[in-house]
């Protein structure tokens, strides 16, 4: 298992520290756990030493996969699945309170947490999300209001999630070395959701609209969604002249509200 598929994104955690870091998050003893991507099994292993109640590991490379087979053959908790993560149906598949955790490829990173954002079955059936992202990624993913960071990806999150706790990790803890930064971000579900969305990809679909002219004024992206001005008016102190940015997430969740009710 000395090599690394760029087309996967495949960047090995190999730092020892960090990977304890990660794990001392969250209590893990007797908890069933999902592992998005284990690669060489680093992380799994340091799980392993918790003695989680299950363990299931998600990897789409198929040599890796075998090897991780062969590496846990003993363990009647490992369960080593050679799927897709954004074609495996975890909805489906994950145990009440199980904790994920994932070292994910960057090139499909926030497809995977909208992936997590979009159960749906809300509270879902996991209880804790422990990720690695691109500082980047990161950084728009906890994007606060009034924020260069603030979009759709913070928006999105922030409707489903609280964030618990976030570190940076060099990329000097990998291999193969990656160019950028890497953020580990611990994210639990919202219990209770103030705003009730049918379908939280309406949210999805409002935010793309606003956000695809984010230097523009709002006024002519909101007649996009509205035909009339009665129902942009019942939105209070909802400013037309402002640009996406400057919109705050709970306004874009009215919006959506009504937008459902048309």
């Amino acid at each position: 298992m000395k090599y690394a598929k760029k087309s996967l994104g495949q960047n090995f955690l190999i730092d020892t520290n960090i990977i304890r870091k990660i794990i001392k998050l969250i209590d893990i003893s007797n908890r069933n756990i999902l592992e998005i991507g284990p690669g060489k099994g680093a992380l799994t292993d340091e799980i392993l030493k918790s003695n989680p109640k299950s363990l299931v590991l998600v990897e789409k490379d198929h040599l890796i996969c075998e090897e991780l087979k062969l590496k846990y053959k003993s363990n009647k908790n490992v369960e080593v699945n050679n799927q897709d993560i954004l074609k495996f149906n975890l909805e489906k598949r994950i145990k009440k309170n199980t904790i994920i955790f994932g070292n994910l490829p960057y090139n499909i990173s926030s497809q995977i947490l909208v992936k997590m954002i979009k159960f749906k079955i809300w509270p879902p059936n996991y209880s804790d999300l422990i990720f690695m992202f691109q500082k980047e990624m990161a950084e728009r993913i906890v994007g606060k209001y009034n924020t260069p960071q603030y979009g759709r990806l913070s928006i999105l999150t922030n409707y489903r999630l609280n964030i618990v706790d976030k570190f940076n990790v060099s990329p000097n803890c990998f291999f193969p070395k990656p160019k950028i930064k890497s953020t580990v971000i611990y994210l639990k579900p919202k219990q209770n959701i103030l705003y009730n969305l049918r379908n939280i990809e309406n949210l999805e679909k409002i935010t793309n609209i606003f956000f695809s002219n984010k230097r523009k004024m709002i006024n002519k992206n909101i007649k996009k969604i509205f035909k009339t001005d009665n129902k942009v008016n019942s939105i209070e102190n909802l400013n037309l002249k402002s640009r996406p940015s400057e919109i705050k997430p709970e306004k874009y969740y009215k919006i959506t509200e009504l937008f459902e009710k048309i």
